[in-house]
């Protein structure tokens, strides 16, 4: 009887203590249900996209419920409450959090705003740099040409290995015209063709990710690039052919060179921050900095893309060189349309 008695008692006690504890979930939920009702309700509509249905005393509360529901969670996890309400309240704080410090527009939204203003007021911020870098394209491929007209073993140091089929020094304007023509039978330009962009794109994604060091990197590499290409017009002009390479260039080229430039004011633009900070610390000028060259860089690699399709297409596709002109003049002109006349404000284009 005695030893009925003993645990008699004790599950006497432990009813006891679990009674209490489902009597102090209950309290606590009374207490906080409230609010907890509101912010799920305000997560749910912002959630489903209607944030019309929201009033702006709803907009205001957010932060403030979504904290006071964190520190309910917080006391909940202490004193060891229900299971249940555990995991309500982890589900209500992590949806919470998305909404007040996640991100503020979605993908399309996103899209929307770069392509509806972003991208090219950025690149318009850019204007010193574009102008520098220009200068610098410009320049490279005028000492390209000067080295090899001066030098023909210049040529071997400036054109990259994977150009040298029989694009070189002596080849004959036969020879040259076959491989600005009739690219659809010639294997051996495609690998070409594939190369170029491969390089080009390589030089444009180092312009801008050494642009940290202080800028001198990409001006050395804007300069290297075009002197090839300073180099490889220098061979063409000399077999009479200058007007049909630059033809065959235009297709992807004007798309890709711009693309290169952008890469290039990129980088200096990063390193000029860094450089002169002016009045704000070499972090925020860094951070400003690499803010908007990010935005560029983003639409450089677009750019990679659609000269890639261009070369692709174009080069099997088109062999007249005056098409070729029209349709590599004609990107170049919806790009500079694009970035110098299209001033949209972005602000206007992001989704609620």
């Amino acid at each position: 009887m005695a030893l009925f008695g003993l645990f008699s008692g004790k599950a006497s006690a432990s009813d006891a203590a679990v009674e209490a504890a489902a009597l102090r979930s209950d309290r606590f939920r009374q207490e906080r249900e409230a609010d907890w009702t509101r912010l799920d309700t305000i997560v749910t509509r912002l959630e489903a996209g209607r944030t019309r249905r929201l009033s702006d005393a709803d907009v205001l509360a957010l932060p403030v419920l979504y904290r006071t529901v964190a520190s309910s969670l917080s006391v909940a996890r202490e004193t060891s409450l229900d299971a249940a309400t555990l995991a309500y309240l982890e589900g209500l704080v992590q949806r919470a959090w998305f909404q007040v410090y996640g991100p503020r527009v979605t993908l399309w939204g996103w899209l929307r705003r770069f392509f509806g203003g972003e991208w090219s007021r950025s690149v318009r911020g850019l204007w010193p740099e574009l102008i520098a870098a220009l200068a610098l394209m410009v320049a490279g491929a005028v000492v390209g040409w000067l080295l090899v007209a001066g030098d023909q073993d210049w040529y071997f140091s400036l054109v990259p290995g994977g150009f040298l089929d029989v694009r070189v020094p002596g080849a004959s304007r036969e020879v040259l015209r076959g491989t600005l023509f009739d690219g659809a039978k010639q294997d051996g330009l495609t690998v070409f063709a594939a190369y170029l962009f491969s390089h080009n794109a390589g030089i444009a994604i180092l312009c801008f990710a050494l642009g940290f060091a202080f800028g001198v990197p990409p001006l050395l590499l804007l300069i290297q690039n075009t002197a090839t290409l300073g180099a490889m017009l220098w061979l063409f002009h000399g077999q009479g052919l200058t007007y049909e390479f630059v033809g065959w260039l235009s297709i992807h080229g004007t798309t890709e060179l711009l693309a290169i430039l952008l890469a290039g004011a990129a980088g200096l633009h990063v390193g000029r921050s860094m450089a002169f900070p002016g009045k704000r610390s070499l972090i925020e000028a860094a951070a400003e900095a690499g803010q908007r060259a990010a935005v560029v860089m983003a639409g450089v690699v677009l750019m990679l893309v659609c000269a890639g399709l261009l070369e692709g297409l174009g080069r099997q596709l088109i062999e007249a060189t005056p098409a070729r002109y029209a349709i590599g003049y004609g990107m170049l002109t919806f790009w500079l349309f694009y970035f110098f006349a299209f001033r949209r404000d972005p602000q206007g284009s992001e989704s609620e």
